[in-house]
Protein backbone atom coordinates (compact mmCIF):
# COMPACT_ATOMS: atom_id res chain seq x y z
CA UNK A 1 0.00 0.00 0.00
CA UNK A 2 1.01 3.61 -0.47
CA UNK A 3 0.29 6.09 2.28
CA UNK A 4 -2.00 8.94 1.27
CA UNK A 5 -0.12 12.16 1.86
CA UNK A 6 -1.82 15.58 1.66
CA UNK A 7 -0.76 19.17 2.16
CA UNK A 8 -1.80 20.73 5.43
CA UNK A 9 -5.54 21.37 5.51
CA UNK A 10 -7.04 23.78 8.08
CA UNK A 11 -10.20 21.65 8.00
CA UNK A 12 -8.29 19.06 10.05
CA UNK A 13 -8.63 21.37 13.06
CA UNK A 14 -12.39 21.54 12.55
CA UNK A 15 -12.58 17.75 12.23
CA UNK A 16 -10.73 17.38 15.49
CA UNK A 17 -13.08 19.83 17.23
CA UNK A 18 -16.11 17.85 16.05
CA UNK A 19 -14.63 14.55 17.22
CA UNK A 20 -13.56 16.11 20.52
CA UNK A 21 -17.15 17.19 21.21
CA UNK A 22 -18.40 13.70 20.34
CA UNK A 23 -15.84 11.99 22.56
CA UNK A 24 -16.54 14.30 25.51
CA UNK A 25 -20.19 13.28 25.27
CA UNK A 26 -19.41 9.56 25.19
CA UNK A 27 -16.87 9.83 28.01
CA UNK A 28 -18.75 12.33 30.19
CA UNK A 29 -18.46 10.05 33.25
CA UNK A 30 -14.66 10.27 33.12
CA UNK A 31 -12.23 13.07 33.91
CA UNK A 32 -10.39 13.22 30.58
CA UNK A 33 -8.23 15.62 28.63
CA UNK A 34 -8.46 15.44 24.83
CA UNK A 35 -5.68 16.69 22.54
CA UNK A 36 -5.12 16.87 18.79
CA UNK A 37 -1.72 15.30 18.11
CA UNK A 38 0.23 14.01 15.14
CA UNK A 39 0.97 15.74 11.86
CA UNK A 40 -2.60 16.93 11.23
CA UNK A 41 -2.22 19.09 14.36
CA UNK A 42 0.83 20.96 13.02
CA UNK A 43 0.22 23.89 10.68
CA UNK A 44 2.16 23.70 7.39
CA UNK A 45 3.00 20.00 7.80
CA UNK A 46 1.65 17.50 5.29
CA UNK A 47 0.04 14.35 6.64
CA UNK A 48 -2.09 11.32 6.12
CA UNK A 49 -5.59 12.84 6.37
CA UNK A 50 -6.37 10.88 9.55
CA UNK A 51 -6.91 12.87 12.73
CA UNK A 52 -4.78 11.64 15.64
CA UNK A 53 -6.46 12.19 19.00
CA UNK A 54 -4.98 11.53 22.41
CA UNK A 55 -7.28 11.10 25.39
CA UNK A 56 -5.65 11.37 28.79
CA UNK A 57 -7.23 9.65 31.78
CA UNK A 58 -6.31 10.56 35.36
CA UNK A 59 -6.93 7.05 36.67
CA UNK A 60 -5.13 4.25 34.76
CA UNK A 61 -7.91 1.85 35.83
CA UNK A 62 -10.23 3.77 33.51
CA UNK A 63 -8.33 2.43 30.49
CA UNK A 64 -10.35 -0.78 30.54
CA UNK A 65 -13.68 0.96 31.15
CA UNK A 66 -13.52 2.99 27.94
CA UNK A 67 -13.48 0.29 25.20
CA UNK A 68 -17.08 -0.86 25.70
CA UNK A 69 -18.32 2.73 25.59
CA UNK A 70 -16.52 3.60 22.37
CA UNK A 71 -17.29 0.30 20.64
CA UNK A 72 -20.98 0.99 21.30
CA UNK A 73 -20.51 4.21 19.29
CA UNK A 74 -18.85 2.51 16.28
CA UNK A 75 -15.24 3.08 17.27
CA UNK A 76 -13.13 0.03 16.40
CA UNK A 77 -11.08 -1.19 19.36
CA UNK A 78 -7.69 -2.73 18.53
CA UNK A 79 -7.21 -4.83 21.66
CA UNK A 80 -4.48 -6.79 19.88
CA UNK A 81 -2.07 -3.88 20.52
CA UNK A 82 -2.49 -4.03 24.31
CA UNK A 83 0.20 -6.68 24.79
CA UNK A 84 2.87 -4.48 23.16
CA UNK A 85 1.57 -1.22 24.66
CA UNK A 86 -0.25 -2.07 27.91
CA UNK A 87 -0.39 1.62 28.86
CA UNK A 88 -2.52 2.48 25.79
CA UNK A 89 -5.94 1.64 24.36
CA UNK A 90 -6.18 2.24 20.62
CA UNK A 91 -9.28 2.91 18.52
CA UNK A 92 -10.06 3.74 14.90
CA UNK A 93 -12.99 5.86 13.73
CA UNK A 94 -14.09 5.16 10.16
CA UNK A 95 -15.94 7.53 7.84
CA UNK A 96 -18.81 5.00 7.83
CA UNK A 97 -20.28 2.69 10.44
CA UNK A 98 -18.28 -0.56 10.64
CA UNK A 99 -21.56 -2.48 10.89
CA UNK A 100 -22.78 -1.09 7.57
CA UNK A 101 -19.52 -2.30 6.02
CA UNK A 102 -19.62 -5.72 7.66
CA UNK A 103 -16.53 -4.97 9.75
CA UNK A 104 -15.85 -5.92 13.37
CA UNK A 105 -15.64 -3.32 16.14
CA UNK A 106 -13.37 -5.48 18.31
CA UNK A 107 -9.96 -6.52 16.97
CA UNK A 108 -8.46 -9.16 19.24
CA UNK A 109 -5.85 -10.59 16.87
CA UNK A 110 -4.16 -9.71 13.61
CA UNK A 111 -6.49 -12.23 11.92
CA UNK A 112 -9.39 -9.86 12.64
CA UNK A 113 -7.83 -7.05 10.60
CA UNK A 114 -9.47 -7.16 7.18
CA UNK A 115 -8.10 -5.63 4.00
CA UNK A 116 -10.60 -2.79 4.39
CA UNK A 117 -9.25 -1.90 7.84
CA UNK A 118 -5.73 -1.68 6.42
CA UNK A 119 -7.02 0.85 3.88
CA UNK A 120 -6.29 4.26 5.41
CA UNK A 121 -8.73 6.04 3.09
CA UNK A 122 -11.55 4.48 5.15
CA UNK A 123 -10.20 5.98 8.39
CA UNK A 124 -11.30 9.29 9.88
CA UNK A 125 -9.35 9.20 13.15
CA UNK A 126 -6.97 7.27 15.36
CA UNK A 127 -7.69 7.55 19.07
CA UNK A 128 -5.02 6.82 21.69
CA UNK A 129 -6.18 6.59 25.32
CA UNK A 130 -3.36 6.78 27.86
CA UNK A 131 -2.80 7.93 31.45
CA UNK A 132 -2.15 11.64 31.84
CA UNK A 133 0.68 11.00 34.32
CA UNK A 134 2.80 9.07 31.84
CA UNK A 135 5.91 9.65 29.79
CA UNK A 136 3.87 8.82 26.68
CA UNK A 137 1.49 11.72 27.24
CA UNK A 138 4.39 14.16 27.61
CA UNK A 139 6.23 12.69 24.62
CA UNK A 140 3.32 13.27 22.23
CA UNK A 141 2.50 16.77 23.49
CA UNK A 142 6.17 17.80 23.52
CA UNK A 143 6.80 16.57 19.97
CA UNK A 144 3.67 18.29 18.63
CA UNK A 145 4.59 21.60 20.25
CA UNK A 146 8.24 21.23 19.19
CA UNK A 147 7.23 20.86 15.53
CA UNK A 148 4.89 23.83 15.83
CA UNK A 149 7.78 25.97 17.12
CA UNK A 150 10.78 24.66 15.14
CA UNK A 151 10.41 25.21 11.40
CA UNK A 152 13.74 23.55 10.48
CA UNK A 153 12.77 20.28 12.17
CA UNK A 154 9.25 20.51 10.73
CA UNK A 155 10.71 20.88 7.23
CA UNK A 156 13.06 17.91 7.75
CA UNK A 157 10.08 15.83 8.85
CA UNK A 158 8.12 17.06 5.83
CA UNK A 159 10.86 15.92 3.45
CA UNK A 160 11.10 12.51 5.12
CA UNK A 161 7.34 12.00 4.86
CA UNK A 162 7.35 13.06 1.19
CA UNK A 163 10.06 10.50 0.45
CA UNK A 164 8.29 7.70 2.35
CA UNK A 165 4.91 8.47 0.75
CA UNK A 166 6.31 7.39 -2.63
CA UNK A 167 7.15 3.88 -1.39
CA UNK A 168 5.01 0.76 -0.98
CA UNK A 169 4.25 -0.42 2.59
CA UNK A 170 2.73 -3.56 4.09
CA UNK A 171 0.54 -1.42 6.35
CA UNK A 172 0.58 1.72 8.50
CA UNK A 173 2.81 0.06 11.09
CA UNK A 174 5.42 -0.65 8.42
CA UNK A 175 5.30 3.02 7.33
CA UNK A 176 5.61 4.20 10.95
CA UNK A 177 8.64 1.97 11.50
CA UNK A 178 10.43 3.78 8.66
CA UNK A 179 10.04 7.08 10.55
CA UNK A 180 11.22 5.60 13.84
CA UNK A 181 14.85 6.75 13.90
CA UNK A 182 13.90 10.36 13.07
CA UNK A 183 11.10 10.34 15.65
CA UNK A 184 13.23 8.89 18.46
CA UNK A 185 16.00 11.42 17.84
CA UNK A 186 13.72 14.45 17.63
CA UNK A 187 11.38 13.35 20.41
CA UNK A 188 14.29 13.36 22.86
CA UNK A 189 15.12 16.93 21.85
CA UNK A 190 11.45 17.86 22.06
CA UNK A 191 11.07 16.49 25.58
CA UNK A 192 14.14 18.40 26.76
CA UNK A 193 12.84 21.59 25.12
CA UNK A 194 9.39 21.06 26.61
CA UNK A 195 10.74 20.44 30.11
CA UNK A 196 12.81 23.63 29.88
CA UNK A 197 9.78 25.81 29.11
Amino acid sequence: MKVTFEKYNPLWTASFASLETELKTYLSDFDVRIEHIGSTSVKNLSAKPIIDIMIGVKDPEDLDKIPDLLMAEDYIYYENYNADMPYRRFFVRLHQSPGSLGLPVHITSIADVTEELHNHTWRMAHIHVIPLASEHWIRHIAFRDYLRNHSVVREEYQQLKEKLSKQEWIDGNDYNAAKDSFLKREEQKAIQWYNDL
